[in-house]
């Protein structure tokens, strides 16, 4: 077995198929890099990392409010707010970087069955008259949705609630956004392994 350390660090980042990889997972498809994919996975997966320390914020947060509510009987709307304000914030911008990962939730009774290009074809297949449609469904009709809350500087109906939930509504329009860039990186992955075009950086070495 091909040391870790001796890869390419680009492809060492990407790759899939080390046990020891914390994203290995045995449905993981291997696609060849392009220059903009590459480009693009690199930014989803930082952003990914940075995001990630949310789900520290979101326990500090949980705990604070129980602390405050069955210890000192002061229960704070602030808090129960912020709290689906910071899971919304994770899960949204997440999607792209589970996508880029490919760790997203498959239906493998088939799948995991089928050669290299025949998981090729499913992807193309998935990506083009699935997952790109509902993209730009949720998209256009997520755009009024943030809009309207911005023009109305819209607030929380709750006493004491926060401010400027336009904010927090409008990480549904930037999420989407996201996976839709991580879904272009994807598509031309495929694209690159089953025509050449555009051309591939590197293919994935067998093992």
């Amino acid at each position: 077995m091909t040391d870790r350390k001796d890869l390419d660090p680009e492809e060492r980042a990407i790759s899939h198929s080390e046990p020891d990889d914390l994203q290995y997972v045995v449905h993981h498809a291997q696609l060849p890099q392009t220059s903009i994919s590459l480009g693009i996975d690199g930014f989803i997966r930082r952003l990914g990392s940075w995001i990630s320390w949310l789900w520290m914020l979101l326990v500090a947060v949980i705990v604070l409010n129980v602390t405050m509510r069955y210890v000192f009987g002061e229960g704070r709307i602030e808090f129960e707010e912020i709290q689906w304000h910071i899971y919304s914030i994770g899960f949204l911008i997440g999607l792209s970087y589970c996508l880029e990962a490919d760790d997203h939730v498959r239906v493998d009774l088939l799948y995991e069955r089928f050669q290299p290009k025949t998981k090729a074809w499913v992807e193309l297949f998935g990506i083009l008259f699935f997952l790109i449609p509902f993209i730009v469904l949720v998209c256009v009709f997520t755009f009024p949705f943030v809009s309207y809350s911005l023009s109305i500087n819209e607030i929380s109906e709750a006493p004491g609630g926060l401010p400027l939930r336009w904010v927090i509504k409008s990480f549904l329009l930037i999420g989407f956004l996201l996976l839709g860039i991580a879904t272009l990186s994807r598509l031309l992955r495929v694209t690159a392994f089953l025509f050449g075009l555009p051309r591939p950086k590197y293919a994935p070495k067998a093992r």
